[in-house]
């Protein structure tokens, strides 16, 4: 399994488009979910996934915005599940933040039934639950001690 980590300007095209294929079989087509997934964060964010026999199987998105760090279009394809990749795909994350943009708090909106997930990596609920796109959510944060 590889880590890749990668700027927009740095993506080929068969990579962004294989990112893309995984992000809208998760969030459009599985959690049957329209809305629109390619958007203008993919421009500045840093594009981080797991990679194995040349797909990508896990994916996360890193960004700033607003003074803080945030991560989203989290997940691991649906075959993949269950292997632990989520976990390592976040300690990933979490790495490359704490390396390149150390003592920044990082913020999430996180899916709801995610919030235990998000907490053992030391994030705190910072909202009150509400609906984006139809499914409930919650802002996260974590910040380095």
């Amino acid at each position: 399994m590889q880590v890749k980590i990668k700027a927009f300007n740095e993506l080929n095209t068969k990579e962004y488009h294989q990112l893309l294929f995984l992000r809208v079989a998760v969030f459009v087509v599985e959690q049957n979910c329209p809305y629109q997934e390619v958007d203008a964060i993919d421009l500045q964010a840093m594009h981080l996934w797991l990679e194995e026999e040349g797909r990508p199987v896990a994916y996360a998105r890193v960004y700033e915005e607003d003074g803080h760090v945030h991560f989203g279009r989290v997940l691991v394809e649906q075959a993949s599940r269950h292997q632990g990749l989520g976990k390592k795909l976040l300690d990933e994350v979490l790495q490359w933040v704490r390396k390149n943009k150390p003592n920044q708090s990082i913020l999430i909106s996180a899916q709801y039934y995610l919030r235990h997930f998000y907490g053992s990596f030391g994030f705190q609920e910072s909202s009150s639950v509400y609906l984006e796109d139809g499914i409930k959510h919650i802002e996260m944060k974590k910040t380095w001690p």
